[in-house]
């Protein structure tokens, strides 16, 4: 049998990870991307702003590591938000439209007890590298 290929993505405009893993890794043409908070890339903290605020900003970390694997948001067919408080989940559904504008890749959210750096949202993703066509059942 033939091994698969793992790579290691990392996003030069990203903050560096907080912890011991990688922006994202890909495997054959599945790329599995780390759970993204609102990090300022320059300031390497949480941007301010409240929820909205850090939705944005994870999802312009969770672009810019698609950008460095050759993809972007249509390439994403999961993802999974995780929220401290679910009363949030409409706040964060604005923002999220902003960036999956149709085609919404598949989706669960689930609000935990808290998030690394006292972030409100965090959101991890799984994409598949390569043109996709879309097509109905």
């Amino acid at each position: 049998m033939s091994s698969l290929i793992r790579k290691v993505i990392t996003a030069a405009k990203n903050p560096r990870p907080i912890g011991p893993y990688s922006h994202a890794v890909l495997v054959d043409r599945t790329m599995y991307i780390s759970g993204q908070v609102g990090l300022d890339p320059s300031s390497g903290k949480l941007v301010p702003g409240g929820v909205a605020e850090e939705a944005k900003q994870a999802l312009t970390n969770m672009f810019e590591i698609l950008k460095a694997a050759g993809c972007d948001f249509t390439n994403v067919v999961k993802t999974t938000v995780f929220l401290t408080d679910m009363n949030d989940f409409g706040t964060v559904n604005e923002v999220y439209k902003q960036f999956f504008k149709s085609d919404f890749p598949a989706r669960s959210a689930y609000q935990v007890a808290a998030l690394p750096i006292g972030a409100h949202v965090e959101i991890e993703a799984i994409a598949v590298q390569g043109p996709l066509t879309t097509a109905s059942l």
